[in-house]
């Protein structure tokens, strides 16, 4: 099983003797998030192929459509950050 260690700029996922880096947790999300969504549009379009499958397919593709909703969310958040400014920065124009 692997061992995940979530530090402030990267996550480092260890695999016995080797490690996997990445140098920012919402980039991992979002590539999660894309296999993901690669994986629901695929097999849905295989199950497309017969008529008793199609309704599986049908879902496989809606939750793929909602996945590519998360991506530009993933994205906002990960640009963006809260930072408090000192008190004697909020006074000024």
């Amino acid at each position: 099983m692997p061992k995940i260690k979530d530090e402030k700029d990267y996550v480092d996922i260890q695999m016995g003797r080797f490690q996997l880096f990445f140098n920012k947790k919402y980039r991992l999300i979002s590539l999660t998030n894309d296999i993901a969504l690669g994986l629901w549009f695929f097999i849905g379009s295989i199950f497309f192929l017969w008529k008793q499958t199609q309704t599986i397919g049908t879902v496989l593709f809606i939750l793929g459509s909602a996945q590519l909703l998360i991506r530009p969310l993933l994205k906002i958040i990960h640009a963006f950050y809260l930072k408090r400014t000192p008190p004697h920065h909020q006074d000024e124009p």
